[in-house]
């Protein structure tokens, strides 16, 4: 794979797989990403991007989720995990 260290989930490609290493956001961001299934130790997989700005949709523990670009970026992921 050609990633090297962590990265966010916004970086990371439709169709990669990762798993969530940490998520730089205040209690009120990690409690909503709690509730969603995004938390470290989670294994998250890009479905696709919306173009200009829009979100990201990951699937994790099976369900589909729409994450905004700038929630995406908060969340760190080892993309060789």
């Amino acid at each position: 794979m050609f990633f090297n260290s962590f990265v966010d989930l916004e970086t990371l490609p439709p169709g990669h797989r990762a798993r969530v290493v940490r998520i730089e956001g205040g209690r009120g961001l990690v409690a909503r990403l709690t509730r969603l299934g995004v938390v470290p130790g989670a294994e998250v997989k890009v479905v696709s991007r919306a173009p200009v700005g829009g979100p990201v949709l990951v699937e994790v523990n099976g369900a589909q989720v729409a994450l905004g670009r700038g929630v995406a970026r908060k969340v760190v992921v080892d993309p060789r995990a």
